[in-house]
């Protein structure tokens, strides 16, 4: 997991209060700049995707086991992933809504998104099976 921009560490006291351990377990690393962190993982090989609304949304279902490893970019609760950032991304994935707001807590929509991305991975009957998937 990388950490950018405001977001607070694993070594913060609020983190330690909800992750309830959980964080000891979970690699982690931190840098103010998500511009960064998302041109290093492109040119390692990762597929980048953005969790956000945009004109030409992914469906979870229509991703490809191609698209594997993907790095989610979950942005800020209010102002989203930022466009330069959501520039780099190849895709945008968007969870479906309907009814009158279009808006999900941004911990709701990162554990559902985060949980269908795992389920499609292992849906491809070829897919390598990592230890921490």
């Amino acid at each position: 997991m990388h950490l950018c921009g405001i977001t607070p560490t694993a070594t913060a006291k609020q983190v330690h209060k909800v992750a309830l351990g959980s964080q000891d377990f979970v690699p982690w690393s931190s840098d103010p700049s998500a511009l960064d962190i998302v041109s290093n993982l492109k040119g390692s090989g990762y597929c980048v995707a953005a969790l956000e609304i945009t004109d030409s949304p992914t469906l979870i279902s229509q991703v490809e086991l191609t698209n594997f490893p993907l790095c989610l970019v979950i942005g800020n609760e209010v102002s989203g992933v930022s466009p330069e950032v959501l520039a780099l991304c190849d895709m945008a994935i968007e969870i479906p809504q309907y009814g009158a707001k279009q808006s999900l807590n941004v911990s709701v929509a990162s554990g559902i998104a985060i949980h269908g991305l795992v389920d499609r991975y292992r849906s491809f009957s070829d897919a390598p099976t990592p230890h921490h998937l």
